[in-house]
């Protein structure tokens, strides 16, 4: 029988929050079930496994993400959406890691398409407007500034600027002034 007061969604923030507190990788049904107070057994009337568990927190992550990007890009287009939205991304992955790495988890395309993970790839298109870039241009762009938002975020927060004394919110800054510069001077087939 369900205990009471533990519903999927009750479960699925926890998990969550316990993913920014140890890990993504770290989150576990018997882990979750020690923050609940219950035996792992009592958390399977709502969830199915581990795998689920974790479906959902990345399927809550991409959301949460979606949404905040949106308010971000709200209203601005060009080079603005492009810091809007980059810097949303950014703080977003430093202030929730565990939910930040879920969001990377690989979906199946069922999952992948009935969550947000579909309205990150039209804001980045929404983004590229503004650059006037078509088809297939517009597609390496999206790859573009999608793999130079998560190779700086997953190095920044991995401790792998801090070795230098350049601020990091500096080269940031000047990342999105590059990648602004290649957006507006895109390079001809």
């Amino acid at each position: 029988m369900a205990r009471a007061g533990v519903t999927v969604e009750r479960l699925t923030r926890a998990a969550a929050d316990l993913a920014d507190e140890i890990g993504f990788q770290n989150v576990t049904v018997s882990a979750l079930a020690r923050a609940f107070g219950v035996k792992p057994a009592a958390l399977y009337a709502h969830i199915k496994d581990a795998h689920d568990l974790r479906v959902r927190v990345a399927v809550l992550a991409l959301a949460e993400l979606a949404d905040r990007a949106a308010d971000a890009l709200a209203g601005r287009a060009g080079k603005e959406a492009l810091v809007a939205f980059a810097n949303a991304y950014r703080d977003y992955a430093k202030e929730h890691p565990g939910r930040y790495a879920a969001a990377q988890m690989e979906l199946d395309p069922e999952t992948a398409a009935a969550s947000a993970a579909r309205r990150h790839a039209e804001m980045t298109r929404a983004i590229l407007r503004g650059y006037d870039l078509s088809e297939p241009d517009q597609t390496d762009a999206v790859r573009m500034l999608g793999g130079m938002f998560h190779g700086y975020v997953s190095l920044e927060t991995a401790g792998g600027f801090r070795r230098h004394p350049r601020d990091v919110d500096a080269s940031w800054s000047r990342t999105l002034d590059a990648l602004d510069a290649v957006l507006r001077n895109w390079p001809p087939a």
